[in-house]
């Protein structure tokens, strides 16, 4: 029998030696790359994000300040109320954008000629007028007074202000004449100029003029809208999962819903909005453009969302709980109703408020309904027409106003806040009522 050579066996155990660590320094070399990409995508992820959130906050954030030009305005009886007889119908019907407008002209008494003087009248919002209107039937002892009143200025003075048009461009290419940038430096010498905290952008309606524009009508639209889906979707959602997870048997019918749930899950969400047109408006006579209508959709389109998320809570039970309470003479209703639903609970309401979350960023069925649709007033009631905040930022980023960018950028805005606070309930129900097992 031979021997086996030494010096050949310390040779070949050297070659796999070698062997076995050029390919564990591969794998290192594979696992680093596979860490870098991965980092890499993570980076890429954030910045993109970082990107996105600073561009919105950058061109919205200046929605939120408003210019106003201090004018001396005298509430002139022979426009507001000729006759004197301080009737409401009467001082409603009053002319107080005339107000405003001999004010400006007492103000730069120079200014003559239809052309000039158009020009003037555009320092001042037409909304203004509504302004003194209100002021005026708050208090008629106005009428023959004269005041110091800070009235909104118009949506192009207010970019001019906020530095969002180049005052060194050529006149031809820009929409503030040079006559305009005089008076607008006069008053500005005289401190009639400043910006405030625009509180009517919190509390006004949607408007056809950007400055008088705001979001409380989207946002009243959008919590009556999801008020109606939660209240539709998540009873129904959840007794549905119960269903399907402990008392369905398992069949043919069974699995074709459980098929046709996760079906659901993937449709566009123009689908539920076409369906909603057919069925809920056409068939049943539902408002068309309310916040009934919307929430129906929505929960249409969130159900499987919730079944999804409840049965997975439902399943992540487990089954030694029902198995004790089964031997200690509970039913399957007491089983479920007693352990198995207090237990999933937490998995439930993180599932319908991630639902929720998501049906508040749509606007495609919305839209299929007609709630995009121009809603001034503020909604009373479900059956009011409305609007919701993803349709308003459509609207407001179709309109050519160069002033409607920023309100476009600060609907975003008050969305993604609408959006973390909705996240954060999330969070926070899944901590009050998570049980430990």
């Amino acid at each position: 029998m031979n021997k086996p050579d030494p010096l050949r066996t310390a040779q070949e155990q050297g070659r796999i030696r070698d062997l076995v660590e050029r390919g564990l320094r591969r794998r290192y070399r594979a696992e680093r790359r596979f860490r870098a990409y991965g980092l890499a995508a993570a980076v890429s992820g954030l910045l993109f994000v970082g990107f996105l959130f600073l561009s919105i906050i950058s061109t919205g954030y200046t929605a939120f300040v408003q210019s106003y030009i201090q004018i001396d305005i005298r509430f002139d009886a022979e426009l507001i109320d000729p006759e004197g007889k301080q009737v409401e119908e009467i001082l409603r019907m009053g002319d107080y954008s005339g107000v405003f407008k001999a004010a400006l002209r007492e103000k730069f008494p120079q200014v003559e000629g239809r052309r000039e003087l158009r020009q003037l009248y555009g320092l001042i919002s037409d909304g203004s007028a509504f302004d003194l209107r209100d002021m005026v039937l708050d208090d008629p002892r106005l009428i023959g007074q004269t005041r110091e009143l800070w009235l909104m200025a118009s949506d192009d003075i207010d970019q001019l202000v906020k530095g969002k048009i180049d005052r060194k461009l050529p006149e031809d290419q820009r929409v503030v004449s040079d006559l305009q940038l005089g008076w607008l430096d006069a008053l500005t010498a005289e401190d009639r100029v400043e910006r405030r905290f625009n509180r009517v952008f919190f509390t006004a309606g949607d408007s056809r003029e950007p400055e008088q524009a705001g979001v409380l009508g989207a946002v009243v639209g959008s919590f009556l809208t999801l008020a109606v889906t939660l209240l539709l979707s998540f009873p129904i959602g959840v007794a549905a999962a119960i269903y399907l997870e402990e008392f369905a048997p398992a069949n043919r019918f069974t699995d074709m819903i459980e098929v046709n749930i996760n079906n659901l899950a993937a449709v566009p969400s123009i689908v539920f909005g076409l369906l909603g047109l057919a069925v809920f408006i056409k068939f049943f006579g539902v408002p068309r453009s309310a916040p009934l209508v919307g929430g129906l959709v929505l929960t249409l389109m969130t159900l499987p969302t919730i079944i999804i998320a409840s049965r997975a809570a439902i399943k992540a039970v487990p089954p030694s709980i029902r198995e004790a309470a089964l031997g200690m003479g509970a039913s399957q209703v007491q089983v479920v109703a007693h352990h198995v639903l207090p237990l999933a609970m937490p998995g439930m309401l993180t599932g319908a408020i991630i639902g929720m979350a998501r049906a508040l960023g749509e606007s495609a069925p919305l839209l299929m309904i007609g709630m995009v649709a121009f809603i001034a007033d503020i909604p009373g009631s479900l059956t009011d027409p409305a609007t919701v905040l993803p349709v308003q930022v459509f609207l407001w980023a179709d309109s050519p106003e160069r002033a409607f960018l920023e309100r476009t950028s600060g609907a975003i805005m008050v969305l993604l806040v609408f959006l973390l606070v909705m996240n954060a309930a999330a969070v926070i129900l899944r901590q009050k009522f998570e049980r430990r097992w």
